[in-house]
């Protein structure tokens, strides 16, 4: 069939996109890749990637495109369900005869609910979709495919049985491919990466076991499935050959560094084929795995600290301690790796005491760039698990994660610590950590460097004091 894999139009700068860690409109412009999209396009013949946020495409522009298909793979997320769910069915009213279906961790967790709450969808994907899609694509009986849960011609909803989890991760096509035909990558853009990037998976799954995760939790699980290194470098030296115009390569693995033999292969290779590059990493990994990294074209680990507090940490089966993330800092700096790095406000725990702790932590640890996130319970995690048991969410269970301009919410509070106050200790944070002469100088420095980051800096800095104008609203 003519398939198309969409990412829908939404609010303003939302990206709850197919590679959207968490889905919200950001702190500055950006937009991950759809590699949950791109990944199952590679294995359908003919078929296109549309990602309309990134595009700046709107409802109408994006419904002409969809009729043209007799099949469109939506990929959705718990904040967006409701939008692109109306959108399903305005597609529906435009040609009654398209098949239409979701993916994503919302409809995996819950794909009976998603199926009920509008008739415009045929079906949705569960666990691991890419083969899925392809077997639907090919025009395979439903009945036929695993992994499928949908909706039967009296309008009852069938769920078949689950497909295994994917071994064999060499047997996916290469995302890059995909990218170079049917995106503008000067769109993708992520304040801490060199403009353009591209960010691609080396495996699946990740070990850690942290509660608020939402990825291994719903889709990946928890056990790291690996391409092979041949086959990563394979992919890498397409990039460096066809996409010339790539600055830096993004590996999106949940946690890269998690088998150091492999990421030391890894930095090797991609120290012969001279790229530069960054990856998500966990606070623990040794200085001789991150010399290695570094002498190979490493400039830059995105690192999830979360909490400067030794017991959230344990609370939320972080894996980590304080302590040992100090010490993986120095050891970043002494070796010029950059860090951007993520916390986490609200967590189970969390009081004043650890939320002026956690700010302090991040002083002290000073990673060149952050992203405060607010704990959100996303349906099939055990910290929403946790959030419904113990009460922390909203009357009625409703799980407000974004606001109606899409900007997150702190959808759990605390007897002691209201929802409102964590809200807007997000500011605080951001204000505390930026606006110190010692920051403010490390900036200035960077910019000076040449005009070119002068002007995206400058762009920036609107953005975030625009982004902290509508918070405090």
């Amino acid at each position: 069939m003519k398939t198309l894999f969409l990412q829908v139009p939404s609010f303003d700068g939302f990206d709850g996109g197919a590679g959207s860690r968490y889905q919200a409109r950001r702190e500055i412009r950006s937009f991950w890749y759809p590699t949950w999209l791109a990944q199952p396009a590679a294995l359908v013949p003919d078929s296109r990637v549309l990602d309309a946020p990134a595009d700046g495409l709107g409802v109408e522009e994006t419904l002409a495109i969809a009729a043209q298909y007799e099949l469109v793979v939506i990929h959705t997320s718990t904040p967006s369900f409701p939008s692109d769910a109306l959108f399903a069915e305005r597609l529906k009213a435009m040609r009654p005869r398209v098949l239409v279906g979701m993916v994503g961790a919302k409809v995996a967790v819950d794909p009976h609910n998603s199926l009920t709450a509008t008739d415009a969808l045929d079906f949705v994907c569960r666990e691991e979709f890419d083969f899925t899609c392809k077997e639907i694509a090919e025009g395979r009986p439903f009945a036929a495919i695993r992994g499928l849960s949908y909706r039967l011609p009296d309008g009852s909803i069938e769920h078949n049985e689950a497909r295994p989890i994917l071994e064999d991760m060499d047997a996916l096509p290469f995302v890059a491919p995909v990218y170079q035909r049917d995106l503008k990558i000067d769109n993708y853009f992520i304040g801490y990466l060199k403009h353009p990037y591209v960010s691609i998976y080396t495996g699946r799954g990740c070990r850690s076991r942290c509660t608020f995760c939402l990825w291994p939790q719903t889709v990946g699980g928890h056990r790291y499935r690996v391409r092979s290194v041949e086959n990563v470098l394979a992919e890498v030296k397409w990039i460096r050959d066809n996409m010339p115009e790539v600055k830096e390569i993004m590996f999106d693995d949940d946690t890269f560094t998690d088998f150091r033999p492999r990421v030391e292969q890894i930095a090797r290779g991609l120290g012969e084929l001279g790229v530069t590059w960054s990856c998500n990493a966990k606070a623990n990994v040794p200085f001789s795995t991150l010399k290695v990294m570094k002498e190979n074209g490493l400039r830059l680990l995105l690192v999830g600290y979360e909490s400067g507090d030794d017991q959230i940490l344990l609370n939320i089966k972080k894996g980590l301690r304080t302590d040992i993330a100090r010490r993986f800092s120095e050891d970043c700096r002494k070796l010029g790796i950059k860090i951007h790095g993520t916390f986490i406000l609200g967590l189970p725990g969390e009081t004043r005491e650890t939320i002026e702790k956690t700010i302090q932590y991040a002083k002290e640890v000073n990673p060149h760039t952050i992203q405060v996130s607010l704990a959100a319970p996303y349906p099939g995690t055990t910290l929403y698990r946790q959030a419904v048991e113990n009460g922390w969410l909203e009357e009625n269970k409703v799980i407000n994660l974004v606001s109606k301009e899409g900007v997150q919410l702190a959808a759990i509070g605390y007897p002691h610590l209201s929802r409102d106050e964590i809200y807007h200790q997000l500011e605080n944070f951001y204000k505390r950590f930026y606006f110190r002469p010692s920051k403010i100088w490390e900036i200035v420095r960077e910019m000076l460097v040449s005009w070119e980051m002068t002007k995206r800096r400058l762009r920036e800095g609107v953005e975030f004091f625009r982004f902290l104008r509508t918070h405090e609203a």
